[in-house]
C-alpha cells in the first residue's frame, strides 16, 4: 500500500527539534560542568558538540535525500551492511527509546503531580498512573493518523521552544557573583597537560553528544514526506540550527545566572532560572515546562520508533504483522501498539532499565558513526541519480569523516571511563545478532 506524502517542511523540522530536545537540556549541563572543571572547557564542549551535530545533520540530510523510505534508519543498515546488523542496532534503539519514554514520563509525572494532586496522593502509584495516562493519550492521538499526530507535535514543539526562550530571559534578571575562580585539577595534583584536557573534553562530549543526538531518526519518515529529496535535508538543517542556538544560549545563561562553580553540583537548574523570572511561582512554571517537554518527547518517539519496526516487518526481520497498516488512517497499528506496550511495561521496571540504558550509550555512538558511514556506500550505489534533485554534503568527504571520528572518539571515551558498560553493550548487540539468525533458521524450518 502506497503511503500518502503528508509531512511538510515545518512538520519535519519540528520533529527534528523534538527528537533532540527532551530532558537533557535541563540536566546534562551539570554533568558537563563537573567534568570540564573550567568554563572555557565547558563552552568548548558545547561548541564542538554543535559543530559535530551540524556535520552529522548535513551527512544525514544527504542520506535522507538519497534514500527517502519509511523506516530509513533500519533500511540504511540493511542495505549498506547486512539485515542482521540493522536488526541488532534498531532493536537496541527501540528498547532504549521505550525505556527513555518510560523514565521521562515518570519524571514529567513527578512534576505534574505536585501541581494537580494533594500532598497525600503524591506517591509512586499516582505518578505511574499519570505517566501511563500520558503515554496512552498520545497513543490514541497517533491512532488518528499522521496528520493529527504531526500537528500535535508542531504545537508541543513550538510551546517547548517558547518555554526555553523564556528561561533564557533569566539572564536579564541578574546573575550570580563569581566568588571562586574555577581551577582545573588533576588526579595527581600536578599541573594539567594537554592530555588531561583531552580526557576531560572526551568525558564532557559523552553527555554533550547525547544531548544533541536523535535527529538521525528523522530519516524514518522518508516515505511520508512531500518532496522528500528537498524537504528532508532542509528540515534537518533548520531543526539543528534551532537546537544549536537554543543549547548554546541556555548554557551561557546557566553559567551567568547560577555561577560556574555552583553549576557543577546544582539541582533543578531550570527551576533556578524559572525562579529568577517568576519568583515564588517559579516551581509551578518549571513544572509546566518540564511536562510539555515530556509530552513532546513521548509523542515524537511514538511517531518515529514504530516506523523502524514497520521496516523490520517489511523485510522479515520481525513478523510481517509489524508492517500492517490501517487502510483508513495509514497508521502502522501493530508496531505502534507494541512499542507503546513496551514503554508502559518498562514503567514498572524503570529502575532496572537504568543499567541497560548505560550499556546502550556505547552502542548508540557506534551506530551513529556506522550509519553516517553509509553515505560512502550510498553515493556509489546512487551515482546515477540527478544531482540537481539530490542534496549533497558540502566539503565531502571532510564533514562526514569529522562526524564519524567524533562519535568514535566518544565511544573510546566511554570505554576508557566505564569498560564494563561498553563490553556489556557489545554483549547485548551480539545477543540480538544471535536472536536474528536463530529466528531466520526457525522460520526456514
Amino acid at each position: 500500500m502506497q503511503q500518502k506524502k503528508q509531512l511538510s517542511l515545518f512538520d519535519l523540522s519540528m520533529i527534528v527539534v523534538s527528537l533532540v530536545i527532551g530532558m537533557g537540556v535541563f540536566r546534562t549541563p551539570v554533568n558537563v560542568a563537573a567534568k570540564a572543571q573550567i568554563p572555557e572547557l565547558f563552552y568548548l564542549a558545547w561548541f564542538i558538540g554543535g559543530f559535530v551535530a551540524f556535520c552529522g545533520a548535513l551527512t544525514y540530510a544527504e542520506i535522507g535525500s538519497r534514500f527517502p523510505v519509511t523506516g530509513g534508519y533500519y533500511k540504511i543498515f540493511s542495505a549498506a551492511y547486512h539485515p542482521s546488523i540493522a536488526f541488532a542496532i534498531n532493536c537496541i534503539v527501540i528498547i532504549s527509546s521505550a525505556a527513555s519514554v518510560a523514565a521521562i514520563s515518570i519524571i514529567g509525572a513527578e512534576y505534574l503531580s505536585k501541581i494537580i494532586l494533594p500532598v497525600d496522593k503524591q506517591n509512586e502509584t499516582y505518578r505511574v498512573a499519570i505517566a501511563i495516562t500520558t503515554i496512552l493519550v498520545f497513543y490514541f492521538i497517533n491512532l488518528l493518523g499522521l496528520k493529527a499526530s504531526s500537528k500535535t507535535q508542531n504545537v508541543l514543539t513550538v510551546i517547548k521552544i517558547g518555554m526555553i526562550l523564556t528561561l533564557i530571559c533569566a539572564v536579564f534578571f541578574g546573575g550570580q557573583t563569581q566568588t571562586v575562580t574555577p581551577i582545573f585539577k588533576t588526579a595527581t595534583g600536578a599541573l594539567p597537560t594537554w592530555s588531561d584536557y583531552g580526557k576531560a573534553l572526551g568525558l564532557c562530549l559523552i553527555a554533550v553528544s547525547f544531548s544533541y543526538a536523535g535527529y538521525a531518526q528523522t530519516i524514518n519518515f522518508g516515505g511520508e514526506v512531500k518532496e522528500a529529496k528537498k524537504v528532508i535535508p532542509r528540515s534537518i538543517i533548520i531543526g539543528l540550527t534551532i537546537i544549536v542556538i537554543l543549547y548554546l544560549a541556555i548554557n551561557y545563561v546557566y553559567v551567568k545566572v547560577i555561577g560556574f562553580e555552583e553549576l557543577k553540583s546544582a539541582e533543578s537548574i531550570a527551576a533556578i532560572l524559572a525562579a529568577k523570572i517568576f519568583g515564588p511561582a517559579g516551581f509551578n512554571a518549571l513544572s509546566v515546562i518540564i511536562f510539555f517537554s515530556v509530552m513532546g518527547y513521548v509523542n515524537v518517539n511514538l511517531l518515529s520508533n514504530p516506523r523502524a519496526m514497520f521496516a523490520m516487518g517489511e523485510e522479515g526481520a520481525l513478523p510481517k504483522i509489524f508492517s500492517r497498516m490501517s487502510k483508513k488512517t495509514e497508521v502502522i497499528t501493530i508496531s505502534l501498539t507494541v512499542f507503546t506496550l513496551i514503554a508502559v511495561v518498562i514503567i514498572f521496571y524503570a529502575k532496572t532499565f537504568d543499567k541497560i540504558l548505560n550499556y546502550t550509550i556505547f552502542l548508540e555512538s557506534i551506530s551513529m558513526a556506522s550509519s553516517a558511514a553509509t553515505i560512502f556506500i550510498l553515493r556509489k550505489r546512487t551515482a546515477h541519480l540527478d544531482k540537481k534533485t539530490i542534496y549533497t554534503v558540502p566539503l565531502y568527504p571532510i564533514l562526514p569523516i569529522i562526524f564519524i571520528a567524533a562519535y568514535t572518539f566518544v565511544a573510546f571515551s566511554i570505554y576508557a571511563d566505564d569498560p564494563n558498560a561498553a563490553l556489556n553493550g557489545l554483549y547485548i548487540f551480539v545477543g540480538f545478532l544471535v536472536i536474528y539468525f536463530a529466528s531466520r533458521w526457525f522460520n526456514k524450518k
